[in-house]
C-alpha cells in the first residue's frame, strides 16, 4: 500500500483495515496524532486528508485516498503555521496531549472558513476534548489565527 504523508511517499506492507493512526505511529514513527479514545470522539488523533480533518483512529489505511498531513507536516519549529503560532501566543496548551488534534481541527476550519464566528468556532472545535479545559484560550487562539490568515500570514 502506498501512502503520501507530510509530502513524502511511503510504501507500506500493512493490512488495509489497520487504522491510519497505527500506521502513522507504529509504521512511520509519526507521533503527533495521539490515541485518545479509539472511537473518534475525542479528536486527539485528528489529521488532514487533502485538507479535511479526519479521525485517524477510525480511518482504515486501505481507505486513505489522497495526501495525509499530520501536525508534523503543518509547520515546524523554525516556521510555525499561523495556527501553531496563535497557540503559542495564547498559551493554549497545558498538558498538551490534545493539542495536535485541536490545532489540526482549527487549521481545517480556517482553511474552509477564514473568518468564522464564535459559534462556528465552537461548533467546529466541539468534537475535540481538552481535559485541562483550555476552551476559552482555544477559541481566542482560533480567532487570532483567523486574523493572521485574513491579514496575509502563512
Amino acid at each position: 500500500m502506498q501512502l503520501n504523508v507530510n509530502g513524502q511517499s511511503h510504501e507500506l506492507d500493512v493490512e488495509p483495515e489497520m487504522p491510519l493512526l497505527w500506521v502513522l505511529r507504529d509504521e512511520l514513527g509519526i507521533t503527533g496524532p495521539k490515541y485518545g479514545c479509539g472511537m473518534g470522539l475525542c479528536g486527539a488523533c485528528t489529521v488532514h486528508m487533502d485538507g479535511v480533518a479526519i479521525r485517524s483512529c477510525l480511518t482504515p489505511a486501505g481507505q486513505v485516498q489522497g495526501k495525509v498531513t499530520t501536525i508534523e507536516g503543518l509547520g515546524n519549529p523554525a516556521e510555525l503555521h499561523f495556527v501553531q503560532q496563535a497557540w503559542v501566543e495564547h498559551q493554549v496548551a497545558q498538558c498538551g496531549y490534545c493539542q495536535s488534534g485541536q490545532i489540526m481541527t482549527a487549521a481545517a476550519l480556517l482553511a474552509s472558513k477564514p473568518a468564522p464566528t464564535d459559534a462556528e468556532i465552537d461548533a467546529a472545535m466541539s468534537g475535540n476534548l481538552c481535559r485541562c479545559g483550555t476552551y476559552p484560550r482555544i477559541r481566542e487562539a482560533v480567532k487570532a489565527a483567523s486574523k493572521a490568515l485574513v491579514g496575509g500570514a502563512k
